[in-house]
């Protein structure tokens, strides 16, 4: 009887390891092959991850150098390296916060076309947020101040209770002068009676009180 017992546990034994050795044949080479995969895109990713690190560092540096020439008012050369970092390290955060600070260099040297396009080009890929509101207002303006009165307005309205009260009593006086120059007066007057009706407490009410009384008198 033992020898029974001894020789089925054997072959239970052996029939377990023809199964398995059979499995394995089948899918061994999948699993080693799966793992293998797991493996490559796993170190890919730390790559990747180290890459990205050392190259947003570096841009980081030329920005700051490009950030502090900014605030020294040396708008011609704060723009060159800040255009380095966009066009060097164009896929980083800093090297898309770059193009930022080269259209504030722009707006400073009274560079409305080269302002704008840098604008456009943050706002491309960074355009939710506070400081994305803050480059629409910057965009603003130079849309105004190259004569581009359509967009400025638009912009100037979009940005109508974005900021402060204040500001958005400036951006609706800002958005009836545009009016103005595209010689829309129904356009200013709807703005400037907003900005009295909505904003009446602003340092900007009063002058636009004037102006509607202005707009008024000369449409009788």
């Amino acid at each position: 009887m033992e020898s029974r017992k001894s020789g089925a546990l054997v072959d239970s034994g052996a029939e377990l390891v023809d199964q398995f050795t059979s499995v394995w044949d089948r899918y061994g080479r999948i699993v080693l092959g799966s793992v293998g995969a797991l493996i490559v895109i796993g170190l890919v990713a730390w790559f990747t991850i180290q890459s990205n690190a050392k190259q947003e560092n570096a841009a980081g540096e030329k920005l700051a150098e490009a950030n502090a020439l900014f605030w020294q008012g040396d708008y011609a050369r704060s723009k060159t390296a800040a255009d380095e970092v966009a066009r060097t390290f164009g896929s980083t955060k800093s090297g898309i916060d770059a193009h930022r600070i080269s259209g504030d260099d722009a707006f400073w040297q009274g560079k409305w076309k080269d302002a704008i396009t840098e604008y456009d080009a943050y706002l491309a890929k960074n355009g939710s947020g506070l400081i994305a509101d803050a480059v629409r207002r910057s965009l603003a303006y130079a849309d105004e101040s190259d004569k581009r009165y359509p967009d400025a307005r638009k912009l100037f309205d979009q940005l109508v209770g974005t900021f402060d009260r204040e500001s958005s009593a400036e951006f609706l006086a800002a958005g009836a002068r545009c009016s103005m120059s595209m010689n829309d007066k129904a356009g200013a007057i709807q703005r400037l009676q907003r900005l009295v009706n909505e904003f009446g407490d602003t340092s900007y009410a009063n002058r636009a009180r004037v102006e509607l009384a202005e707009l008024g008198a000369a449409s009788n």
